[in-house]
């Protein structure tokens, strides 16, 4: 069969694949929402008991901006797990190939942040593609014990350090002397902020023309019956492979970001517990909807920073032993929200308004 035949088979197949509804709405909100976070380091505004400062200081400033990146990669997962059905226990291994590779650019190659950003983002992609190309030999919970396999690895590298180039344990520090002067110093939050916001808004973008492309409509049909996708003259490898590739990046991107916001690379960002706590993201916004993984991304970066600080205020204290002791561990807490969210509302906080509406007419 030639080229040209191949082709046009292939495009009549994933014509046989009903396109998604589109949403005109969707692109709209999210450009306002992001209006209105692009403002709020001029807003003084306090807000006690959610913020310990005002909107406009720069340690609310932080808590945004890592709640940001946690949305931005929480996105780049839910392409993978929301959209193409891929289970990924690795997905950590691409963030933190941003996260150090380009601060080990910076450090031995003594490249500048935004020279050693796109070098790190190709890095990542040549990796994710010959990784992703072994993984992808096997399906389901086979697919994703390699994917785990290869970011443990990762992490154990990054932690025992044998070629004495990523700190080990304690990690490396920032290589400030290659960071734009407008990106560092607590005077300069703000900027570093609106850096998470661009991420965060790109990864919209891009993520949000993904899955209504073409390529989109066949991850959403490998998601559902991938033996039915072949059927149809398609190559799932090559999609599945595509969307592993795309989410590792904008993963990555996450990473390069992360790294000003926390001054230093440290080897949690490789282990299993954060991938574990993408898909903690993921669901907790509502899987498939890339606005949910959005917010699940924000909500559980800002009750990752801001439990610790209400736990150690002593706002449990008048509590029985038995109940203050699980109550001061901030991991109880996202547990007992995670649990109920998925026992009550399974669509995650994106389904919310639905549920809400439902129950309104169910009133009437």
């Amino acid at each position: 069969m030639s080229a040209t035949t191949a082709e046009s088979s292939e495009l009549s197949a994933s014509a046989a694949i009903p396109p998604p509804r589109r949403s005109r709405v969707l692109p709209i909100v999210m450009l306002a929402v992001g209006l209105v976070f692009a403002v709020l380091p001029f807003v003084d505004l306090p807000l006690p008991g959610v913020f310990t400062g005002p909107l406009s200081s720069p340690g609310t400033l932080q808590i945004l901006a890592i709640g940001l990146v946690f949305a931005g990669v929480a996105m780049s997962y839910d392409l993978l797990l929301g959209y193409t059905g891929l289970l990924s226990l690795g997905h950590a291994l691409y963030f933190a190939l941003g996260l150090y590779g380009t601060n080990l650019l910076m450090i031995h190659f003594e490249l500048s942040y935004v020279v050693a950003v796109p070098i790190a983002l190709l890095i990542t992609l040549v990796v994710a593609l010959l990784l992703g190309s072994v993984a992808m030999r096997v399906r389901g919970v086979a697919f994703a014990m390699v994917t785990l396999a290869f970011a443990e690895a990762f992490h154990v590298f990054v932690e025992a350090d044998p070629a004495r180039i990523s700190g080990g344990e304690e990690g490396l520090s920032l290589a400030g002397a290659q960071v734009p002067d407008l990106l560092t110093g607590v005077v300069n939050t703000r900027w570093v902020y609106w850096l998470a916001l661009t991420f965060a808004l790109l990864s919209f973008v891009v993520c949000h023309q993904a899955v209504s492309s073409r390529a989109g409509r066949v991850w959403q049909a490998i998601r559902e019956n991938e033996d039915r996708v072949e059927l149809l003259g398609l190559i799932p490898f090559q999609f599945k492979l595509l969307s592993f590739g795309l989410s590792a990046v904008v993963a990555a991107g996450g990473g390069a970001v992360y790294l000003l916001l926390v001054r230093g690379a440290t080897p949690g960002s490789a282990s299993a517990v954060f991938t574990l706590n993408l898909i903690i993201m993921v669901v907790l916004g509502g899987l498939g909807r890339l606005w949910g993984a959005a917010l699940g991304g924000l909500v559980f970066g800002y009750l990752q920073l801001r439990l610790p600080g209400v736990a150690r205020s002593g706002v449990f204290d008048p509590l029985p032993a038995w109940l203050e002791g699980p109550l001061t561990e901030p991991l109880f807490i996202l547990g007992a929200l995670f649990v109920i969210l998925v026992m009550f509302a399974p669509g995650g906080l994106a389904s919310l308004p639905e549920r809400l509406g439902l129950l309104r007419r169910g009133s009437r």
